[in-house]
């Protein structure tokens, strides 16, 4: 006799629940984050010893100037209405005022900012482009210790590669490749060929770094047991290997990944630097330098910013990658 069916008194999505507690986890994380990274940048002009118009004017301005400067940039007012008026500013989507150039920093930053992010995502792209198919032919050729020469020449080769910091990369790039045999420009951001070095720079390290993890994780892949029933229905070696072994070795490819883009964007700073390239990282050095804090505080928060949302997306994407991500965190 059938069992009888209990009626269903209410529709229940499994896994609701975990995911609004995601969602929320992750907003309030990042709207902390981002309230301690706005909290921090602002008081970076207020803890810096001395005075920083005087600094950015020089020794011999008139005092006259100076007070005017400040007045104009609102450093007269007490610091919960400097700090108001920086919040307000923010949500205006207006930073201040350089103290060099008396420019707004939100105009410097929105014509430099297309370089550095089209520089260091051109670099994401090639690490990820080289390292996930390296990894992968390593896994499949060393697998079980076989090709023992070949797993030691690819482990020293991408250990020293990527010990190797950008910025020396990058001289050396530029002394082979541009000063000696004057294949590719040296500096400026002039057409594709202009990319080629501070791409390379950027890209070389992190894509050997990442080359290792992804055979690592490949090689745990392979060895698991849906991978020897694939194998036991005869299904092809290809097969196999991207079409159910790949895809369950992406998740950690992915978070390395999302923190791999994060270092880019950071390590845009020296290379942008050695090659002369006109975005964010060449603009904060120099505004160092002329000791234009506005411009430092504003292009140190949209760093910090950038940085912060990569993190969050890589979250996202790894939840729905794989929704057991969600589940069980605190």
């Amino acid at each position: 006799m059938p069992t009888a069916v209990p009626p269903v008194r209410g529709l229940r999505i499994p896994g609701a629940h975990p995911w609004l507690r995601f969602a929320l986890r992750r907003t309030g994380r990042l709207l902390v984050s981002l309230w301690v990274l706005v909290t921090a940048s602002f008081l970076m002009i207020h803890l810096v010893p001395g005075d920083p118009v005087r600094a950015a004017l020089g020794l011999t301005a008139p005092a006259d100037l100076v007070l005017a400067r400040k007045r104009e940039l609102g450093l007269l007012d007490p610091l919960w209405r400097q700090y108001a008026d920086f919040l307000t500013g923010l949500f205006h989507g207006e930073m201040g005022v350089s103290i060099s150039s008396r420019l707004p920093v939100a105009e410097t930053i929105a014509q430099r900012l297309p370089a550095t992010a089209a520089l260091a995502v051109s670099a994401f792209l090639l690490s990820m482009l080289v390292a996930v198919p390296v990894g992968v032919v390593m896994a499949v050729l060393t697998r079980r210790g076989r090709r023992r020469r070949a797993e030691l020449a690819f482990t020293g080769t991408s250990v020293v590669l990527g010990a190797i910091p950008d910025f020396l990369l990058a001289v050396g790039l530029v002394y082979l490749l541009a000063v000696q045999t004057n294949l590719f420009p040296v500096a400026g951001r002039d057409g594709l060929g202009s990319y080629v070095l501070p791409v390379l720079a950027l890209a070389i390290g992190p894509a050997a770094v990442l080359s290792r993890i992804v055979r690592v994780e490949m090689l745990a892949v392979l060895e698991a047991d849906y991978i020897r029933t694939a194998r036991a229905k005869r299904l092809t070696a290809l097969r196999i290997h991207l079409a159910h072994a790949l895809p369950n070795a992406v998740t950690a490819t992915l978070t390395l990944g999302g923190l791999l883009l994060s270092s880019l964007v950071a390590g845009t700073v020296l290379v942008e630097n050695v090659f002369a390239w006109p975005g964010l990282g060449s603009s904060i050095v120099s505004s160092i330098v002329a000791k234009d804090y506005p411009l430092v505080q504003g292009t140190v928060l949209v760093y910090g910013v950038g940085v912060l949302l990569i993190n969050t997306v890589v979250d996202v994407a790894l939840a729905l990658l794989d929704p057991r991500s969600t589940i069980g965190e605190g």
